[in-house]
């Protein structure tokens, strides 16, 4: 069975920092690339950060400079370092193992055209 589960999601103000960890079982892939993704309400799902299996990284344009993606010394594990929060950081972040990235938004989130996914960890950035 395959699971995909995040955690480290929370709630901090403006200029705080979070760190998001997915961990990926059961893929029948050794070194899976990983994605993460976000949705806040009413807004598209948008593909934040990804690593492909030979740690390539993509980050969309908003948060360069902030977020950093890394992979732990299993591969089927994956971090998102976020830093300098802002409120329109505040969504729901998704893990997406074993999938191509989506650099086009999507009307929702956990398309398993895009991989195995987990049900998402709250991120709220609030003053």
């Amino acid at each position: 069975e395959v699971q995909v589960v995040e955690s480290g999601g929370g709630s901090v103000q403006p200029g705080g920092s979070l760190r998001l960890s997915c961990t990926a079982s059961g893929i029948p892939i050794e070194y899976p690339g990983m994605n993460w993704y976000r949705q806040a309400p009413g807004d598209a799902c948008e593909l934040v950060s990804s690593i492909s299996s030979d740690g390539q990284t993509y980050y969309v344009d908003s948060v360069k400079g902030r977020f950093t993606i890394s992979q732990g010394h299993a591969k089927n594990t994956a971090f998102l370092q976020m830093n300098s929060l802002k409120p329109d950081d505040t969504a729901v972040y998704y893990c997406a193992a074993a999938g191509r990235s989506a650099r086009a938004t999507m009307l929702r989130c956990r398309d398993p055209a895009f991989g195995y996914w987990g049900q998402g960890t709250q991120v709220t950035v609030s003053s």
